[in-house]
């Protein structure tokens, strides 16, 4: 039926309701067939006129009534009772006499006809429903969150018979509505009985229908979820509900960041806004998983020039696309600059042509193990490509340098932190004799990341397994991509020069918990698949920290970050070993590497003046 058709149809059936109101409530009051007087006449023909236009002003032939609800119901009563008081007041004004009774009635078998009229598709839809004797083939689907979100979930899985999931029974703490029933569903107990309801109720799926959850509440359910064989989905965040990316029906599975137990980092937006909107910036190691997200954090900032530079050719060109697809609308200009951040005369050569305004050094040798037995290539680019890119930064007038950084660097016992620990200590020596910001940003493992343990454990996942943990008492912090990126961009707003950067990242988590729960979230069992402990690898520490007890600063510049304090360095012992690294062999190198890092060799010199 077209909106045309549908408006008529609507016109005609409510001027019937109307007029056989009025005229019933004449019948029933006078108990006479005489029912066409004056004063019924005349009011009927003003209550009908009435109706119409608070109906037009309510938009009542407007909406969508197989979807009513209450609030549809609320807007019939007002325009109703408008009506009714205008048919009232005409009454006063052209009868002299108000009819307190007969429009009393009339208010009543009004609404009653109108809401029936309105709400019986509604009614009828809902009776139709398939139950859930009738539906052998649906999964038994457990409901967790039996609130508005997971009312609206219920009823839609119920009323679409495409659907596979069939809703049985809700979860909610709230103990008021235990062993009551939302749409013929029962509320069967709380977050602590799901492993026992699961098992009797036989239940297939899991959807946790809060879409306002915090991810430690998320944790503390799916921990409960994780105790039954049950497949496990969530309903999509509250913002992406509100903005209408999605609908309250696409459920998504639980991801492992969901998981970390600590809410993700939030922006300050002005003060990032005001050093990098219309700013030319360079990114190196841009083709990166931690560099790839900074470039697309950056540009929803809106530079002018966006430089992107890296070894890899397959990599910076596949970042390219998809920023000019992602920000084919913006006004940024992406540059590409294939570069070795070894050649200091390439560096120099670059900044100098560009003149960036700030620069986020990514590029970075990160595996720790391949790092242990190539100290050699560790040290030219961690320390010597990172002097190269700061000295022409410097040259340049750059404004900010952020150096990305590891929580590996504090107390390093592997060659990978170590040489990022000399490389901070670098951008500090830097920092005192230039006019460029120079400052690092520490954070722990990023998921997802090239050389992360997520994305080995996911092939040997759909291998069958076994996942391989060095350690059961391995721990370590975690963040997400976007949130290394989004801190490592905040930084450079707060530069003062010289600081190092850490985020608050909550309570770490063992490796070994992280791997149960990708198991369980890929669909399979920790039993089938299996883990393995293959023993600590070379370089490697069970726990890591963020801050050494001297560097701790109790100062906070946001919410979720702190800043170190600044420590006394050993430049000329670096810049010594990094000219003079090949005199040493392997081992002599990796050992000079981690006694300039964890300052022996000041603590030395202390000792020797004493």
């Amino acid at each position: 039926m077209t909106y045309r058709q549908r408006f008529s149809f609507l016109i005609v059936l409510d001027s019937v309701i109307v007029l056989t109101a009025i005229f019933f409530s004449r019948f029933l009051l006078s108990a006479s067939f005489n029912v066409f007087t004056t004063p019924v006449v005349v009011s009927s023909l003003i209550l009908l006129l009435s109706h119409h236009c608070y109906s037009l002003r309510y938009k009542l032939y407007k909406k969508a009534w197989e979807y009513a609800s209450i609030g549809e119901l609320i807007t019939i009563m007002k325009a109703v009772s408008f009506s009714i008081l205008t048919a009232g007041v005409a009454q006063q004004m052209w009868l002299e006499d108000i009819h307190f009774r007969l429009l009393t009635v009339t208010w009543m078998l009004h609404v009653m006809l109108i809401g029936g009229s309105r709400f019986y598709r509604r009614v009828f839809g809902d009776a139709q429903a398939p139950k859930a004797p009738m539906m052998p083939n649906k999964k038994r689907t457990l409901v967790i969150g039996a609130g508005s979100a997971g009312t609206m979930v219920a009823r839609q899985l119920i009323n679409n018979n495409e659907s596979e999931l069939l809703p049985v029974a809700f979860i909610d703490d709230n103990v008021k509505k235990h062993k009551l029933d939302i749409l013929g569903i029962p509320v069967v107990g709380g977050v602590s009985q799901i492993e026992r309801i699961a098992a009797e109720l036989f239940i297939d799926n899991i959807v946790i229908a809060i879409p306002s959850l915090r991810r430690k509440e998320i944790y503390t359910i799916y921990q409960e979820c994780a105790k039954t064989k049950a497949k496990t989905q969530i309903i999509p965040m509250l913002e992406d509900l509100a903005m209408g990316r999605i609908s309250v029906n696409q459920f998504q599975d639980v991801r492992v960041e969901d998981l970390l137990g600590r809410e993700p980092v939030e922006l300050d937006m002005g003060s990032i806004t005001d050093y990098l909107t219309d700013r030319t910036v360079l990114v190196t190691g841009a083709g990166g998983s931690i560099g790839s997200e900074i470039c697309r954090q950056i540009s929803r900032f809106n530079p002018r020039q966006l430089i992107l530079l890296g070894h890899g050719e397959n990599s910076i060109y596949a970042i390219e696309l998809d920023l000019l697809k992602q920000f084919r609308h913006a006004s940024i200009e992406f540059i590409t600059e294939i570069a070795d951040i070894q050649d200091a005369a390439k560096m120099i050569s670059v900044m100098h042509k560009y003149r960036p305004d700030v620069v986020y050094h990514a590029a970075a040798h990160k595996h720790v193990p391949l790092m242990e037995r190539n100290p050699e290539e560790a040290l030219k680019n961690n320390i010597q490509g990172t002097l190269n890119v700061g000295r022409a930064a410097s040259i340049s007038g750059v404004q900010t340098f952020v150096m990305i950084s590891t929580d590996k660097a504090v107390n390093p016992t592997s060659v990978m932190g170590a040489t990022k620990r000399l490389a901070e200590m670098m951008i500090q020596h830097l920092d005192e004799g230039s006019a460029t910001k120079f400052v690092a940003v520490r954070f722990g493992n990023v998921l997802g990341s090239r050389g992360s343990v997520i994305p080995l454990f996911k092939q040997q996942i759909e291998a069958g397994g076994p996942v391989t943990v060095t350690h059961p008492d391995m721990i370590r912090y975690f963040m997400t991509i976007p949130e290394a990126s989004k801190l490592v961009i905040q930084a450079g707003a707060f530069a003062q020069g010289g600081e190092i950067f850490v985020l608050d990242m909550g309570e770490p988590m063992k490796i070994v918990d992280l791997a149960r729960n990708l198991i369980r979230l890929s669909g399979n069992s920790v039993e089938e698949i299996g883990i393995d402990f293959t023993g600590i690898r070379p370089g490697e520490k069970l726990f890591e920290e963020l801050l050494k007890d001297d560097e701790a600063h109790e100062m906070q510049v946001h919410p979720k970050i702190y800043v170190g304090k600044k420590m006394a360095v050993p430049a000329n012992d670096i810049l010594d070993l990094v000219q003079h690294y090949e005199l040493y062999d392997k081992a002599e190198l990796r050992q000079k590497l981690l006694e300039l890092a964890n300052d022996r060799v000041m603590e030395a010199r202390v000792a020797l003046s004493v």
